[in-house]
């Protein structure tokens, strides 16, 4: 340890005390010219203003392009965007309906009971009673019943399902008097990942409930059985979870521009993917479910199977030319139908594959109305907008040789 003498301790305190001393003079100083500076600003005009942070309320600033600015707070203390979310569930809440549904089962003694079935949102979209939803919702139901927002419950039937597309419209009578409110419809056209969506339904048979999100992902092709593919899916983060199935989603205007529909989720709750089908697919049905209870749509007239990577091993070790890895092979043509006027022809040997039988050497096709065929479910989607009478191409491979030709279309049953 090094010690030190009286003097030296006398003369260091007194070198700390001057620098002190000369540091509060400096400080001192450079706040006067602060202050000089500032009031002089504000009172020249074309010397800057000192600048004050105002509160969010009166901000008027407009931010030059590109730039972020902190969220400005309405006269009543909500951002602008919860006022738009307030506003938006304020007007539609109640043109939101919960469907619940009663099932015919068979009790133990083999005798129909019915017992309670599923439940559901949909959208009010005309004032006589007609509601939009999903055909999953009101499948096999031996009743239907409608609760408006007032608490009140109303009977309803079926009009028109299309499980092509799972939409549904069904119809209840208004109490007398009562004015309802339909959900505009937007257009699905134009959207854009990362807009902002809003969904209410009936969560779980909590009622007219609002969550909000964005659009995740535009164009998703959902397989939703093994002869359906839902196109053009709209992905959503917005939470969407048992119940919201029919309810409608919304954009920042208030506008449908989806029917919610599905979520993918390992534990059965929200995770974050949802997916809602298209508006403009409910656009172009929802007429003709309404006068028709049903949606026309052309077929071709034969009976085809998935070209599967064994059968097409199989068919090239017996011989046949099998030029593509994916396709429809045609196994059975049938007289007098549009696909034999057509030229296609069917398979000459029969084989079982699993539990199917069905013949090989028939054409294998590839195309229908310009879009790729790989399975039966492709050929659903491709003539999904067709109507019976319209003519489709149709390319297919007869041995190596590639083949097109056009097929005039026939009404698809409800069987095929």
């Amino acid at each position: 340890m090094k010690l030190y003498s009286k003097k030296a301790v006398i003369v260091i305190a007194g070198i700390s005390f001057l620098s002190a001393a000369m540091l509060i003079a400096a400080g001192s100083f450079i706040i006067a010219r602060t202050g000089i500076w500032s009031s002089r600003s504000a009172g020249t005009g074309g010397s800057p203003a000192a600048l004050s942070a105002p509160p969010l309320a009166a901000s008027t600033t407009q931010p030059a392009s590109g730039q972020i600015t902190e969220t400005a707070l309405s006269d009543s203390g909500y951002t602008l965007d919860e006022m738009e979310n307030i506003s938006i569930y304020e007007r539609y809440n109640e043109s939101v309906v919960n469907i619940t549904t009663e099932v015919m089962a068979i009790n133990w003694f083999l005798d129909p009971v019915p017992q309670s079935g599923g439940s559901g949102s949909g959208s009010i979209i005309d004032e006589k009673g007609y509601v939009l939803t999903n055909n999953h919702v009101v499948k096999d139901a031996y009743k239907l019943y409608v609760d408006l927002a007032d608490g009140s419950r109303h009977e309803a039937t079926v009009v028109g399902t299309d499980p092509q597309n799972d939409l549904a419209v069904i119809k209840f009578s208004p109490p007398a008097g009562a004015k309802l409110k339909p959900i505009p419809f937007g257009t699905s056209k134009n959207l854009k990942v990362g807009q902002k969506v809003l969904a209410i339904g009936n969560p779980f048979g909590l009622e007219r409930t609002l969550t909000k999100g964005i659009i995740s992902g535009l164009g998703r092709p959902i397989q939703k059985d093994s002869s359906t593919i839902l196109q053009n899916m709209i992905q959503t983060d917005a939470s969407i979870n048992p119940g919201n199935s029919g309810g409608p989603l919304l954009n920042a205007r208030g506008e449908m521009i989806g029917i919610n529909t599905m979520i993918y989720s390992p534990s059965g709750g929200s995770v974050g993917i949802g997916f809602a089908i298209p508006v403009d697919t409910a656009v172009r049905i929802v007429p003709e479910l309404i006068k028709e209870g049903k949606v026309r749509r052309g077929w071709i007239d034969m009976d085809a199977f998935i070209l599967v990577p064994d059968l097409v091993e199989y068919m090239r070790k017996a011989g046949y030319s099998v030029p593509v890895e994916k396709g429809l092979l045609v196994s059975q043509v049938r007289p007098g139908s549009n696909a034999e006027k057509a030229g296609l022809r069917g398979g000459t040997k029969a084989v079982r594959y699993g539990s199917s039988v069905f013949n090989i050497g028939g054409d294998i096709i590839t195309s229908v109305d310009n879009q790729e065929i790989a399975s039966v479910a492709d050929l659903y989607t491709a003539l999904e907008d067709n109507k019976p009478g319209e003519k489709v191409w149709v390319e297919f491979y007869r041995g190596n040789q590639k083949n097109r030709v056009q097929v005039t279309l026939i009404e698809r049953t409800q069987n095929e």
